[in-house]
């Protein structure tokens, strides 16, 4: 069985990206699980943290890698928190403050809007010129109360119009149907099984 180290050190992520992953069966690792401590993050840009995470991991394992880099981006506030959504009420990383910061900036914003964006990033090893890059979004609005209580960063606030729910609301296997980490790991996997390295996995 093919390994791939995972770069990232959140549980939630790692958990939603394992489940996914199955098709491809691989032995999924994470970054943690071999000492390998988190990438610095230093870019404005989803796409070049997830690069930057992917490379880390992939040098300090000498395997392929997988790094997600993932936010919310509320459309009143200019696309904040963005690239800084896990850490956005500083350090450490704490969910809870986070969506408060979150939900006291956007008082008296008529415009509620926002979305989430993945960017995952693939590479063979620590140097490959041909990283695989995808990056999608998943559309909501935000909402002052939490609801839900499955999911994690900014879901029990991430409101689905359509559905009338939360992204906290929604059983893991629903979320992951149609979340931006959902969408983004099967375009990045279709892409992946379509490379001759790759084809054996399918079968």
């Amino acid at each position: 069985m093919r390994k791939l180290v995972l770069a990232s050190n959140n549980a939630g992520k790692v958990r939603e990206l394992a489940a996914l992953l199955a098709p491809l069966q691989l032995e999924v690792i994470p970054q943690g699980a071999l000492d390998i401590p988190s990438a610095e993050e230093p870019h404005h840009t989803f796409v070049e943290n997830a690069l930057a995470k992917a490379r880390h991991a992939s040098a300090a394992s000498g395997l392929p890698a997988l790094a997600d880099d993932s936010g919310i981006c509320a459309h009143a506030l200019d696309g904040a928190p963005g690239v800084i959504s896990a850490r956005y009420a500083g350090e450490p990383a704490n969910d809870a403050a986070n969506n408060q910061k979150l939900i006291k900036d956007l008082q008296g914003k008529n415009n509620r809007g926002a979305h989430y964006v993945c960017a995952l990033v693939f590479v063979n090893s620590a140097n490959d010129p041909e990283p695989l890059i995808v990056q999608t979004r998943w559309y909501g609005s935000l909402i002052d109360e939490p609801k839900g209580a499955n999911g994690f960063g900014y879901d029990p606030h991430f409101l689905l119009p359509e559905l009338g729910l939360t992204a906290a609301e929604l059983a893991p296997e629903q979320k992951n149907a149609i979340s931006h980490r959902g969408q983004a790991l099967r375009e990045l996997i279709a892409e992946l099984q379509s490379r001759n390295e790759w084809q054996t996995q399918r079968d």
